[in-house]
């Protein structure tokens, strides 16, 4: 069950790099002076990424979890 804790551990690292990208684009548009409608669309394309990184992040934390419980 080692090797499913570190599974776990790098599905969970790339979703927090992956939510990290998300904000980091989102604070790129904010800087770069967009027109309220242009930084909504930013945001709106940004928001289903966030999403699956969220997504990733908690399912690598669910396998380590398991791993766990279950070593």
């Amino acid at each position: 069950m080692e090797s499913l804790i570190w599974i776990g551990t790098a599905v969970s690292i790339a979703g927090l790099v992956g939510l990290l990208w998300c904000i980091f684009r989102v604070w790129r548009a904010r800087r770069s002076n967009l027109s309220d409608r242009d930084l909504r669309d930013a945001v709106r394309r940004v928001v289903p990424l966030n999403m699956g990184a969220l997504l990733l992040s908690v399912i690598g934390l669910m396998m380590v979890i398991a791993g766990i419980m279950l070593g």
